[in-house]
């Protein structure tokens, strides 16, 4: 790929870099920590892993962490898989949270807003208060240090306050969001084995009520471990036999409890989408995560008491437990339950509006859907307030970079962000001091050694290669549960190079210090020693107004051959006739490679995803190689199981 230095898309003028959170953090760190002082963010990223402990306890102090004990050093064992941090230190992430109610008791920490767009404040007080109550309850439930509370929830905020009494208890908190069907959900909580569950009657999404009692009672008859099922009657029905009312659990006015734990005592499990099996239940630790998302929110994101922070998410993605913790840096954490469309495509833009959100967040399949249905933000909505967008799930393609120059606003700091539910963090993205390039993620984010690598080990500029990291982060699994060897961990990302975390995405790290994501190298099209992600296919085949949505998947035949087929799911009216695959092939010849032209071009009534919006694409290549549909998916963990029936018949009939 070109990596000249092209005209940057945006720049952040003098006054916006003096005022950068991270820019005064870093003339700290000289002063105090011997970063350097000049040089810029290259230089400071440059120390932070150089020095790895110095920029770690750099970011403990300059945020304030409160260590109920102090720790013996920041790294006690550097090694990965196992890297421990800060030994001998206690605290508790749910006090850190709450921190601001301190100050700031009558302002919101929470506005919750529905398919009506009506924000509604919770205030730093009510929320401290309910947390404190919640948590005194679930004391008296006999929850204990380690025990599992398990969610089945909307975006809402007793999740919220929820998670953050489990927190303050030294619980683990797990959720699911209500749209997953009750195998998907027992998949996941089956493993860790809840003492608790929290759920709704229901959920409202795209104007309707969908009501998930039933799957409530499945989910107790199958989790033999629940002492106790909590209530939240959203739908407004009563509480079912044996459950325990919400309202009650939270009335008390009492000032919470928090549990100071070890620095590596867990906080949460999260899940991987299991297309191919189980859901690997990832286990991140109290002080990990909340080193990692002080240092990521409140730098990277530039986020503090002043910013309304809002992210379109469920409670089944990272990205939830991501927004949940602006709290820490006493941000005013919006968030929103319903469908990212409703009544129209722009929703989420009148959200944004009407909250004041100061950085929103969104994935890049809904910006590329915006482009697409012709929606104009800035036209239709006052989005001065709004400093940052910010995308991930996927990467941003140029063409979604310039469509938010053009119709949110000139000056606007678009920042594309790549990480993992692995980590729940960002490996690269956003730096409010930096250029924003067309198509690129601005740089790696500090106290990140990542590296694009080839298959021998040897770093790469320029070229695409591997997106490993070489030195341990402190939000990085403490373990998988039922992984008691440690081998499936292992096995996830430090298999190829040993003692390096291999994520599994194609990067190109480019000369002025910018990432480019091309996809998952699981997936990678590989024609003739030619390696392309499938996230370029993709960005060029979608820029065609016919094409709604695509897939790609590259297959070595068992005579040494290679086919490559793309799968299109048209829009309304379009047509795949002869003049459609041409422009198609000839997009991808002229923008792409000519040996990137795909054998086939084959229409499909959608294409799947897992339940957080990814395409699955190693299914599909396995469906297509003839595995079958039972070993090939773990059919929980797709959105729409008849789509691939599709693949299965293809696979069936190809000669």
């Amino acid at each position: 790929m070109s990596t000249v230095n092209p005209q940057p898309l945006w720049q952040p003028t003098a006054e916006r870099i003096t005022e950068a959170r991270i820019t005064r953090f870093q003339a700290w760190a000289a002063e105090h920590h011997g970063a350097p002082a000049d040089g810029g963010y290259a230089a400071l990223h440059r120390w932070s892993v150089e020095e790895l402990e110095a920029f770690w306890k750099a970011v403990t102090e300059w945020f304030d962490v409160r260590f109920t004990t102090p720790y013996e050093r920041v790294l006690g064992d550097p090694s990965m898989p196992g890297a421990q941090w800060f030994p001998g230190a206690t605290l508790n992430y749910a006090e850190h949270a709450l921190r601001a109610a301190g100050s700031r008791a009558d302002e919101p920490a929470l506005l919750h807003v529905d398919e009506t767009h009506d924000p509604r404040p919770v205030t730093w007080a009510d929320l401290r208060r309910q947390v404190g109550s919640l948590a005194a309850e679930l004391r008296a439930l006999g929850v204990r240090p380690g025990d599992r509370v398990s969610g089945y929830l909307p975006n809402i905020p007793e999740a919220v306050v929820a998670l953050l009494a489990t927190a303050a208890v030294g619980g683990v908190w797990t959720s699911c969001a209500p749209d997953f069907g009750a195998r998907s959900v027992l998949d996941r909580f089956q493993q860790v084995e809840p003492v608790v569950l929290f759920t709704v009657d229901g959920y409202r999404y795209g104007g309707k009520e969908h009501d998930r009692r039933g799957i409530v009672a499945e989910l107790r008859r199958e989790l033999p471990t629940l002492r106790a099922v909590v209530h939240i009657p959203l739908l407004g029905t009563d509480a079912p036999d044996g459950a325990l009312e919400w309202s009650a659990l939270t009335a008390a006015d009492t000032a919470p409890v928090f549990e100071q734990v070890p620095f590596d005592h867990p906080l949460w499990v999260l899940y991987s989408s299991g297309t191919t099996g189980l859901p690997k239940a990832i286990v991140q630790s109290q002080g990990g995560i909340l080193v990692e998302h002080l240092k990521q929110l409140g730098l990277h994101c530039d986020l503090g008491p002043e910013d309304r922070f809002f992210w379109y998410t469920s409670t089944g993605w990272m990205m939830w437990n991501f927004l949940v913790s602006g709290l820490l840096t006493g941000t005013t954490v919006v968030l929103y339950d319903g469908s990212p469309g409703h009544p129209d495509t722009g929703a989420q833009w009148r959200i944004a509006e009407r909250t004041g959100a100061t950085l929103y967040g969104t994935s890049a399949a809904y910006v590329m859907a915006c482009r697409k249905a012709g929606v104009h933000p800035s036209r239709d909505h006052d989005l001065s307030a709004v400093k940052c967008v910010a995308t991930t799930g996927s990467p941003l393609p140029p063409d979604g970079f310039r469509w938010l120059h053009d119709e949110v606003r000139h000056d606007l700091w678009i920042a594309s962000v790549s990480g993992g539910t692995d980590v729940c963090s960002c490996f690269a993205g956003a730096v409010p001091t930096l250029p924003v390039h067309v198509g690129e993620l601005q740089a790696p984010c500090l106290g990140t050694d990542l590296q694009s690598w080839d298959p021998s080990g040897k770093p790469l500029t320029d070229e695409v290669g591997e997106l490993v990291v070489t030195n341990p982060m402190p939000s990085m699994p403490i373990h998988f549960w039922n992984d008691p060897d440690g081998s499936r961990y292992h096995d996830s990302y430090f298999d190829t190079y040993p003692g390096v975390w291999r994520h599994g995405d194609w990067i190109t790290l480019t000369s002025r210090g910018s990432v480019v994501i091309h996809g998952r190298s699981d997936s990678t099209l590989n024609r003739q020693g030619v390696r392309m992600g499938s996230a370029d296919i993709y960005e060029a085949v979608e820029r065609l107004p016919e094409i709604k949505e695509s897939l790609v998947v590259g297959i070595e035949q068992p005579d040494g051959g290679y086919w490559m087929p793309l799968f299109v799911h048209l829009a309304p009216g379009a047509t795949l006739d002869d003049d459609l695959t041409d422009r198609i092939r000839k997009t991808i010849r002229t923008q792409l490679s000519p040996r990137h032209v795909p054998d086939e071009i084959i229409e499909v009534p959608g294409i799947p995803h897992t339940l957080t919006g990814k395409r699955i694409e190693v299914p599909v290549k396995r469906l297509l190689q003839g595995t079958p549909l039972e070993k090939a998916v773990n059919p929980g963990s797709i959105d729409n199981l008849d789509l691939l029936a599709h693949y299965q018949e293809l696979a069936r009939t190809r000669p």
